[in-house]
């Protein structure tokens, strides 16, 4: 199936990609864009933008439960529009609420191996410090705490891709073209008529995108 091909069945459906911190959301979300004509938009990007501070410091400022609160306004928001690639924080999964949110568009986990994750994240930290969890002498206990505490609520997305060491950018993304056609392709076949986008709510939260961080 051609990229043409699945920006067609998406129907300008979003799609949003949700993982652990480290596991290429941002990568694949750029290159899904890139092929489908899709925009691409990073929950913890616009969160930065609108507050004019990196998520490290927030973190240590507002703590993490104001964060959450911030972060679910975003993704209301961002839900509230067609044919984005939505890269999410990796606990954005943890708010019971933001799901209903995220399913209007269609989920997709990258599911990375611990170990691959250990690898990836020592590596990033190297070269731009940037996640306040790594900073402990125990953040691969950590990581691997987040992971296990975390998996059951990404099993609730709607097509799991699992990523392993050999695969390039380029092949996740093909297996995310695969698993996303496959998933459209099933639902058709289930019911007659085209793939409708999912209902949403009628739930406005207070605006905090900054006008050129959000979708118009």
């Amino acid at each position: 199936m051609s990229y043409p091909d699945l920006t067609t069945l998406l129907n300008n459906v979003n799609i949003v990609l949700i993982g652990m911190m480290g596991a290429g959301k941002t990568t694949i979300g750029k290159l899904l864009s890139d092929q489908l004509g899709y925009r691409f938009l990073d929950t913890d990007a616009v969160i930065e933008k609108a507050l004019g501070q990196s998520i490290y410091k927030l973190f240590n400022e507002i703590g993490e439960g104001q964060f959450r609160r911030i972060e679910t306004q975003v993704i209301a928001q961002l839900s509230a529009h067609t044919r984005l690639t939505i890269a999410t924080g990796g606990g954005i999964v943890v708010t019971p609420e933001n799901w209903s949110y995220l399913h209007h568009g269609v989920v997709v986990w990258l599911d990375v191996p611990l170990p691959q994750l250990w690898d990836r994240l020592q590596r990033s930290e190297r070269t731009k410090p940037s996640r306040p969890l790594l900073k402990g002498k125990d953040w691969q206990q950590q990581v691997g705490k987040l992971l296990e505490e975390r998996a059951p609520l990404y099993a609730q997305a709607d097509v799991r891709v699992g990523v392993t060491p050999q695969d390039t950018p380029d092949k996740v993304l093909n297996k995310v073209i695969i698993g996303v056609s496959t998933l459209i392709q099933s639902t058709l076949d289930e019911r007659k008529g085209g793939y409708s986008r999912k209902e949403k709510e009628n739930l406005e939260p207070d605006p905090i995108c900054p006008q050129d961080a959000c979708p118009e």
